[in-house]
């Protein structure tokens, strides 16, 4: 049987996309250049493994079986070049992710800087996409995972929780509000401010955290991406309330961000895949990182957040209202407001006074 490791990486990745055209702009070759290696493959197997039509190609029965033993194989074949030690750095690759905008500017680049530092030749492609193009992408298998909100529970997704983060007003330090440790969202009326489109999911856990508070934010300004509104307020034009992973976490010369409260409003982040998907070693090797990292942001949020509670400003229900786990407090900074609410991303919930 005369073919190649390219031949099986070409069906390979045509069974994954579906598609002949998104195959080849994968693979950087022409499509009749995809097609004559498929049709090599076929010809050294002497059976089809695709069943073409003018709208999609899918696999037939054999087809089927040999994706999947071609898939392992590739894998196994990764691992073994991960596996080298000292010769990772030869190892090439690609990594196809979606990760939502707010993250790019300053959550991601550290890792992403660290990932290709120990893995050089490895192509990492970087989609910055809302939450729902990002679910899509990876039910489509466009990208290995997404970095995003999972505002739903999907059987065909698993979701790992990386931030448990809370919402943040923006501005600059010669703001009167920067000095403060903390601002209610009623404080934010007597300023200019800015937010994102109602199109948005942030605005829409704003909207429904603000729905009972009568005196509450509105905008003079909006956006349709929070990282174009962090820009604005770097730039003067005004104040706005915005997740902590949009700011930086050192210091910085035009951005400070302070703890919004009366109510906390908080939500969850993480890595996005398929539901008993196996990702590539490239591909799970940055996913690690990515964890990794969030373990050590992790223990940042909490050691910022319990110097409060050492000098007695934070109720034990505070902690507690984490999701009901009282040692991880990263996602709720204050004592909830009377009667104790919560807000999260998926739903509203009163913080228990039991610990």
């Amino acid at each position: 049987m005369k073919f190649d490791l390219a031949d099986i990486k070409a069906f390979v990745t045509v069974a994954k996309l579906g598609s002949f055209t998104a195959a080849a702009a994968e693979m950087h070759i022409s499509q009749p250049a995809l097609s004559r290696r498929i049709d090599k493959l076929e010809a050294a197997l002497n059976t089809r493994l695709l069943k073409r039509t003018t709208r999609r190609v899918s696999l037939t029965l054999i087809g089927m079986e040999f994706n999947r033993r071609a898939t392992e194989l590739l894998h196994n074949l990764d691992e073994a070049l991960f596996g080298i030690g000292d010769l990772t750095k030869h190892t090439n690759g690609e990594v196809t992710i979606s990760c939502m905008p707010s993250a790019i500017r300053f959550f991601l680049p550290p890792i992403l800087r660290s990932y290709h530092l120990r893995y050089p030749g490895i192509v990492v492609r970087v989609i910055d996409q809302g939450a729902t193009d990002a679910i899509s992408a990876v039910k489509r298998q466009e990208v290995d995972f997404a970095f995003n909100l999972l505002e739903a529970p999907d059987r065909q997704l698993s979701f790992a929780r990386v931030l448990h983060e809370r919402v943040v007003l923006a501005c600059q330090p010669t703001h009167p509000l920067a000095r403060k440790s903390k601002v209610a969202w009623s404080d934010l009326t007597k300023y200019d401010y800015m937010s994102v489109t109602r199109a948005s999911s942030n605005r829409f856990l704003m909207d429904l955290a603000l729905s009972s508070i009568e005196n509450k934010p509105q905008p003079f300004f909006e956006t349709q991406h929070v990282s174009t509104l962090v820009a604005l307020v770097e730039a003067g034009v005004g104040i706005a309330a915005v997740p902590s992973i949009c700011m930086p976490s050192a210091a910085h010369p035009n951005l400070v961000s302070i703890p919004l409260v009366e109510p906390v409003v908080s939500r969850k982040i993480g890595l996005i895949r398929r539901a008993g998907s196996k990702l590539s070693p490239a591909a799970q090797k940055l996913y690690d990182e990515i964890l990794a990292a969030s373990d050590t942001k992790g223990r940042s949020d909490i050691k910022a957040l319990t110097a409060p509670l050492e000098k007695g400003r934070l109720s034990k229900r505070a902690i507690a209202c984490s999701y009901g786990s009282p040692d991880r407090i990263d996602g709720c900074g204050e004592p909830p407001t009377a009667p104790g609410t919560c807000v999260d991303s998926r739903y509203l919930e009163e913080a228990s006074d039991e610990t």
